[in-house]
């Protein structure tokens, strides 16, 4: 299935740094619960993230990740997840994160 450039560019991906981090309580499967700061244009949004296999709430501190920004919001459990944070599945099936290769801006779009 192809994708054209609008439809493409009809996904908002930024960049934005943890600044919280911490398990999220009841999910079905272990997750953190994430504070993002996407910079003054979007702001600080919460994220559910199944990333535990790989990470410690300590190690995602200050880490910036590259999320969907203009999901609608989605319910988990009793939490609200606002944007989705993007990652790679390891050969065992857990969440390895994309990342970019250096520091840039909060709110950065990828282009």
């Amino acid at each position: 299935m192809s994708l054209s450039w609008t439809e493409f560019e009809r996904v908002d991906l930024r960049v934005g740094t943890i600044l919280e981090a911490r398990p999220l309580a009841g999910a079905r499967r272990p997750a953190y619960q994430l504070l993002i700061d996407f910079g003054p244009e979007i702001g600080l949004k919460k994220s559910s993230a199944q990333i535990t296999h790989h990470y410690t709430p300590a190690t995602l501190l200050g880490r910036q990740v590259l999320a969907v920004v203009n999901f609608p919001p989605k319910q988990i459990g009793k939490f609200m997840s606002e944007v989705l944070v993007t990652g790679f599945a390891d050969a065992e099936g857990h969440i390895v994160l994309a990342a970019v290769a250096g520091p840039v801006p909060n709110g950065s779009r990828l282009v």
